[in-house]
């Protein structure tokens, strides 16, 4: 083999070895957004977890206020499907789409409940009313800090999967963008509820 053949084969060496660190950071951030929103998912399924405890201390207090506490049973029913979706495919963009919907429903069916209760003056003072709004609040703070993480991570994916030259390389190998996860509330459901002391 003369200078020329040892030249081809440095070169395609160093291309292989420059495609295989690439694919290996490209599955290295995806992994990172995966677990980041494994993250999120932690603290999504705790928040599922509290709602029903803070619907059953209020059902005593709001047995007229039935569509209310219904319709924060169906939010978290769809959030909790539309989160089990997202789980499974994290960074897809049906899935994200789908996942923010339900959680800016969910939100604005809790924004909902927790006005119901400032009319309440004996639900307002329960210990186990606020004990739970207590937990959620400190939950939303973790979701939040969670989705932050996420968010984060597939930015850094999705910047390094469209740069040149790497995108050559993802494209090849069948690195798809991830969905950020957004939030989808009006900007009625932005709003904090008015609360009176």
């Amino acid at each position: 083999m003369g200078i020329v053949g040892w030249v081809i084969l440095a070169v395609v060496v160093a291309l292989a070895g420059w495609a295989i660190a690439v694919f290996n950071r490209l599955v290295a951030l995806r992994n990172r957004f995966k677990n980041a929103f494994a993250q999120i998912d932690v603290q999504l399924k705790r928040r599922y977890d509290l709602i029903p405890n803070l619907v059953e201390a209020a059902k005593g207090y709001l047995a007229h206020e039935r569509q209310t506490l219904e319709a924060v049973i169906a939010a978290r029913g769809a959030a909790v499907n539309a989160a089990q979706q997202a789980a499974a495919a994290p960074g897809d963009p049906a899935a994200m789409v789908g996942l923010a919907q339900a959680e800016g429903a969910l939100g604005g069916a809790l924004g909902r409940l927790m006005a119901v209760f400032e009319n309440y003056p004996d639900l307002k003072a329960n210990q186990n009313i606020l004990q739970v709004q207590e937990e959620l609040a400190s939950t939303e703070n973790k979701v939040a800090f969670a989705r932050q993480g996420y968010n984060d991570a597939v930015m850094v994916y999705n910047t390094k999967r469209e740069s040149f030259p790497d995108n050559v390389v993802a494209g090849l190998t069948g690195f798809t963008e991830a969905m950020l996860l957004e939030a989808t509330e009006s900007a009625e459901e932005r709003k904090a509820p008015k609360v009176k002391f």
